[in-house]
Formats: structure tokens, sequence, C-alpha cells
């Protein structure tokens, strides 16, 4: 049984045009697999961007408030570091708030 080769296979331009694309999508440094993963990783690295610039916008107003209201430094030492005046007691109550304003354990 003899097969015949399709007469477009035989043009070496369609055969160097197929070789070029096969070489570009798998087997060079910069293959399209690789662009691709480059590009989610481009967007995945903006959107963290994008969270980062709204953390130091937060902080940096956290950070003013701090520096300007001695009651909101207060109120900051005393719920994140649990500092407390000398003639006071602090309780520590471990649980989680619920939506109903109940304790969990």
């Amino acid at each position: 049984m003899v097969r015949r080769i399709p007469s477009l296979l035989k043009n070496k331009y369609v055969i160097a045009t197929l070789a070029f694309l096969v070489w570009i999508t798998f087997f060079d440094r910069n293959d399209l697999i690789t662009q691709a993963g480059y590009v989610h990783q481009l967007h995945t690295l903006r959107d963290q961007k994008i969270f980062l610039q709204g953390r130091i916008q937060r902080t940096d107003s956290d950070l003013y408030e701090l520096k300007s209201d001695p009651a909101m430094l207060e109120k900051f030492a005393r719920e994140k570091y649990f500092m407390k005046k000398s003639n006071e007691d602090v309780y520590l109550i471990d649980g989680k708030m619920t939506s109903e304003g109940k304790i969990s354990k």
C-alpha cells in the first residue's frame, strides 16, 4: 500500500514554518507555554501590588492618627500590647465573638 504525501507537505516553506512553530511552542527558551506562565505571574503580582498599596495607605493613615491623637495611641497600646494603667486589672477572655455577640469556645 503506497500512500501519497500531500503536495502541501512537500513545500519547503510550509515545512520550515511548521518546524518553526513547533520549535517556538515547545523547545525554545522563551516558548509559548513559559510566556503564558509569565503573563499569569504578572497578573498575580499586579493584584498583589494593588493590595499592598492599599495596606500601605491604611498603615500610613493609622500612623498619622497615632501620632496626632493621644487617645488613639492609648487605645492602640491597650488593644495590641495589652498595656494597662497602674490602678486597673485586665482580664483576657479567650474565644471568638459570634454574630449574635456571644463568645464561643
